[in-house]
């Protein structure tokens, strides 16, 4: 099982499609922006660093693919393997969304649009898209498990905001000392760590039931 995240967004600069099939741990690390298209590479670079000069935050997206993952994995009511990879994405510091295949962008489509047909992929059965990201009914179909994490901007800023003390009064808070102004690139292999955990648990279950 091959498992590679990447940073597709980071504010409003969006990274296009890239290839899920032969993208690679090398051309994630390429860039500062751990992002695979240098030219979106560059542009979120500059972003941040804007971002950083007024002393500010921003927020973005981290992508990630399960490449050669089994059909079979997962289970169909409580511990679906979608379920389990959105707690476990939730559970990381500064997220603040998760979705899996088309996700949000899936409500825009027709039944008749967003049904994966089945074909013969060689000697497989498979289904010629993806838009389910790999899962049906919670359970791994044998395509790539493809999901997209979002991370919030970081609350901690060294421009003063307004707050209130523990008596109410108003007050403002400036932070001091050194603070990211994007976390998203550092959240990579946070992702696919995490994921890996994930898919583990679900190998070892297959295990043990013999499977």
């Amino acid at each position: 099982v091959e498992i590679v995240a990447w940073v597709s967004a980071i504010g409003s600069e969006q990274a296009p499609e890239v290839d899920l099939l032969t993208l690679n741990r090398t051309q994630v690390d390429s860039t500062l922006a751990r992002c695979p298209d240098a030219p979106s590479a560059a542009r979120m670079e500059q972003l941040v660093r804007e971002v950083l000069a007024d002393k500010d935050s921003i927020g973005g997206v981290v992508s990630c693919v399960c490449r050669n993952l089994p059909a079979g994995w997962g289970e169909p009511v409580f511990d679906k393997l979608d379920a389990l990879l959105a707690q476990a994405m939730l559970s990381l510091p500064a997220t603040k969304g998760f979705e899996i295949g088309s996700g949000f962008a899936g409500t825009q489509l027709r039944g008749s649009e967003h049904n994966d047909a089945f074909v013969m992929k060689g000697d497989r059965l498979g289904t010629a898209s993806n838009h389910a990201g790999g899962v049906l009914g919670g359970i791994s179909n044998g395509e790539p498990v493809q999901f997209r994490v979002a991370f919030k901007p970081v609350a901690t800023i060294g421009r003063a905001q307004k707050t209130a003390d523990f008596a109410g009064n108003p007050v403002e808070l400036a932070a001091k000392g050194r603070h990211d102004p994007c976390v998203v690139p550092r959240a990579v292999p946070i992702v696919e760590t995490m994921t890996a955990l994930v898919l583990l648990d679900l190998a070892l279950r297959q295990e043990a039931r013999g499977v």
